[in-house]
């Protein structure tokens, strides 16, 4: 089966839910902006697990979304889906002109910047543009400073970016000792920021460095778990320091997988 094909059969599966599906009749722009993000999460889930059946899957029901998206905005007479691939098709060719012109590019930086520069040509406010605020928090962090990076808004080297870790540490150790929240919480968060920004030096990706550090946490605190039952004790009622035991047994575990 070719791409049309399965294209023009997805289409007609969505028309025909829309039609008479009491759920599907129901669903808004709205309604499905929250699904979408789960969505978007249960795909992240996938490709950090390298889970290539699941990740087929996850792209499958993303793909859903964007066609039920155009297909409200066609039944208000907005634009289709084929609108939507059009508008992709132009701009991915004018975004790439030393694929598509006569444009020479010497790295992958160089297309970075070229690529703000032609969304500034295009009417774009700013260079932060195109970072959603509704982006979570940390990751926005990292794209607003590789959105500034591509105009040459950043540290020349890495252990000046180092150095600003360190400032901004001593900064937030500062606060705490003046016992004032409200500073606590800016110096906080300009660590968190100088650290994202380490990230990118360190060509780290940050998601995903600490996910892998959330799921040896949750291997280790259920190991804990799992001793504290085949001991027959209830983890309110334990030390400290057996639960510690019981956490070094669980690294030693993990070490021999």
């Amino acid at each position: 089966m070719s791409y049309t094909n399965s294209l023009d059969r997805l289409l007609n599966i969505l028309d025909e839910l829309r039609e008479k599906c009491p759920w599907d009749k129901k669903q808004t722009l709205a309604s499905l902006r929250i699904q979408t993000i789960e969505e978007l999460y249960e795909l992240t889930d996938a490709i950090t697990a390298e889970d290539w059946e699941n990740m087929k899957e996850e792209l499958g029901d993303l793909l859903l979304h964007i066609a039920f998206y155009s297909k409200i905005a066609e039944e208000q007479g907005r634009f289709n889906l084929f609108d939507v691939m059009e508008a992709l098709c132009h701009k991915l060719v004018a975004r790439h002109p030393h694929i598509y012109e006569h444009v020479s590019v010497k790295d992958e930086a160089e297309v970075k910047k070229n690529w703000e520069k032609l969304k500034l040509k295009e009417g774009k406010s700013s260079v932060l543009a195109g970072v959603p605020k509704s982006l979570p928090a940390l990751v926005k962090s990292i794209r607003l400073q590789e959105k500034a990076a591509q105009v040459g808004f950043e540290w020349e080297h890495q252990v000046e970016v180092a150095d600003k870790v360190e400032e901004e540490w001593q900064e937030l150790r500062e606060a705490i000792d003046s016992n004032k929240k409200e500073d606590i919480e800016a110096e906080f968060g300009d660590l968190l920021f100088s650290l994202m920004n380490y990230a990118r030096y360190l060509n780290v990706d940050p998601e995903n460095a600490l996910e892998r550090t959330n799921r040896k946490f949750r291997f280790r605190f259920q190991e804990i778990e799992k001793g504290a039952l085949a001991a027959g004790k209830d983890l309110k009622d334990m030390s400290l320091e057996e639960m510690d035991t019981l956490w070094n047994q669980a690294k030693a575990k993990a070490a021999q997988k």
